[in-house]
This record gives C-alpha cells, sequence and structure tokens, in this order.
C-alpha cells in the first residue's frame, strides 16, 4: 500500500527513499500500518493525531520526527500558536531543555513554509 502524503513526509521523500532500500520491511510497516492504518482511523482526525504525534515526540525528544511532523501538523490545520502552546505545556513535564529545543525545530519550520 502506496501512502499518498505531501513530499515533505509521504513515501518518496528522499530520506524514506534511502531507509526503504537498507529497511524494506520496516518501511513496509510504516507505511502500510502507522500511515495506512492507525493514522486513518475515524475515531480520530488528521488534525488531533498531528497534535498528539507532535506532544509526544516533544517529551521523547525526537528531533528528526519532530521537523516532519510539525509540518504535517502544520498542514493538517493546526496553527502556529497551538504548536507553541503544546511545546509551551509540555515544557513543564517533559523538561525545559526539551521544550526549547522543540521551540527552535517549530519556529525554523514555520519560517521555511511561511518563506
Amino acid at each position: 500500500m502506496e501512502n499518498e502524503q505531501a513530499p515533505a513526509y509521504g513515501a518518496q521523500a528522499p530520506h524514506r527513499q534511502a531507509l526503504r532500500e537498507f529497511a524494506p520491511k520496516l518501511m513496509e510497516l510504516t507505511d502500510d500500518v502507522v500511515f495506512g492504518d492507525v493514522w486513518e482511523r475515524a475515531e480520530l482526525g488528521q488534525r488531533d493525531r498531528s497534535l498528539i504525534t507532535v506532544a509526544a515526540l516533544v517529551a521523547l525528544n525526537r528531533e528528526d520526527q519532530l521537523r516532519r511532523h510539525i509540518q504535517r501538523a502544520l498542514d493538517n490545520g493546526v496553527t502556529q500558536t497551538e504548536l507553541v502552546e503544546v511545546i509551551t505545556h509540555l515544557a513543564f513535564y517533559s523538561g525545559w531543555p526539551t521544550a526549547m529545543t522543540a521551540a527552535r525545530i517549530a519556529k525554523e519550520a514555520c519560517d521555511q513554509r511561511d518563506s
């Protein structure tokens, strides 16, 4: 199952193509299960899933994935103000350095969209 996503995080993005060659089964499961099943479940909308995913990635300090999921969250209708609020809220739960890193990544993603 080939997922139809924007190039920044889609199945054909360059970073994903390289991983597909290196770990094909991992990428198959990522496309089919994570993005093809979990992300498509009707119980939560894409916007809500994006907020949840961003929050989890902030808390876990997963910079690479956070960068891509912030882009996806913006595509799914999450506002810059909402992203900043999620990051600020999480500063008290996941630590100030984690929140500062997330704020930098979010700013870069928002600046990139504005340019």
